[in-house]
């Protein structure tokens, strides 16, 4: 490994909106090395490539930033790619590898935030909270319209470390909790079922996988068929996890009863989308972990893997 520079070079290309700038971290970073830094979105890969292309290490805070095999080649300096958050499905990892690139992300740490904001999105969608707040500002009294959680069973699909923190939260309720994972053998001890049985027997589906090829359009209309009538469908991992059209044509013809969603297969999701017309479905804007304490925890690590690297002692590196 090439020695590190006394003032690295570090770009920041798209800290927009801005929390990176606002949070307490930033001014070590700052102290610490020559910053190129932009608080506005990249918007092209010719626009990200002018932004980073002299900086010995990246720190990416926004998934809308393609990190391309292009990107790559065209940036010949890049040793480190420090990535705000533990998605990295907007990242070519196997163009980073070729061309000696370190990718590293911040696992875990929103763990505990997204897990409980996907359960938020679970009681405003059983209990028809959205509807029932419009309905009270209006002056009517709507009754009787949500349903109980205790007793009823949660498919949790994913098991990482937020599905395991939902699992948690939704077995304290009194939820009967299922799980479906594709690395079993990573949790000795633990009773998984198959993923036939969580989208046949649940009455909550919770989705914590992330997206890769393997898990692209992963819940579909045979998933949807196989769901109760009365199912509720949480999803706080990704939007392109689902097939969109699938979706749409099961909450409007009633095939399940309502879903509540952080994320979408277009972001931000576009004025009058048909997601936005339906009463069952609960909405917002990709925020599920970001909340001041789980901001300045990533950012914090975003950061530290910078200097771990630079000291020769990568952590939470992503393999291709």
């Amino acid at each position: 490994m090439k020695r590190p520079l006394t003032m690295p070079r570090i770009s920041i290309p798209d800290d927009s909106p801005p929390v990176l700038a606002t949070s307490a971290v930033f001014p070590v970073l700052r102290a610490r090395a020559q910053l190129d830094y932009y608080d506005t979105l990249p918007c092209t890969e010719d626009v990200l490539t002018e932004r980073i292309g002299a900086a010995e290490v990246v720190l990416n805070i926004r998934a809308s930033s393609r990190f391309t095999a292009r990107v790559f080649a065209a940036c010949p300096k890049l040793r480190l790619l420090s990535v705000w958050g533990t998605g990295t499905d907007h990242v070519d990892l196997a163009s980073a590898a070729r061309h000696g690139v370190t990718v590293a992300h911040t696992p875990g740490v929103s763990a505990r935030s997204i897990a409980e904001h996907a359960l938020a999105l679970l009681f405003a969608v059983a209990r028809r909270i959205p509807e029932m707040d419009a309905a009270t500002r209006l002056g009517t009294w709507p009754r009787g319209r949500g349903i109980e959680l205790y007793g009823k069973t949660c498919g949790v699909v994913g098991y990482g470390a937020i599905g395991r923190h939902f699992a948690r939260l939704a077995a304290a309720l009194g939820m009967r909790v299922i799980v479906w994972t594709m690395h079993p053998a990573r949790y000795p001890g633990v009773d998984f079922v198959e993923l036939d049985e969580i989208f046949a027997t649940s009455d909550v589906v919770s989705l914590h996988v992330r997206l890769s090829p393997r898990t692209e359009g992963f819940v579909n209309a045979a998933q949807f068929a196989r769901m109760k009538p009365g199912a509720i469908l949480i999803n706080t991992a990704r939007g392109a996890i689902v097939h969109e059209e699938a979706l749409l044509d099961a909450l409007s013809t009633g095939r399940i009863s309502g879903a509540g969603l952080d994320v979408f297969a277009t972001e931000p999701l576009p004025r009058h989308h048909p997601l936005t017309l339906l009463g069952n479905v609960v909405l917002t804007p990709h925020c599920a972990g970001i909340t001041p304490e789980a901001l300045e925890a990533g950012l914090r690590m975003a950061v530290d893997n910078i200097w771990n690297f630079l000291d020769g002692r990568p952590i939470n590196v992503i393999a291709p």
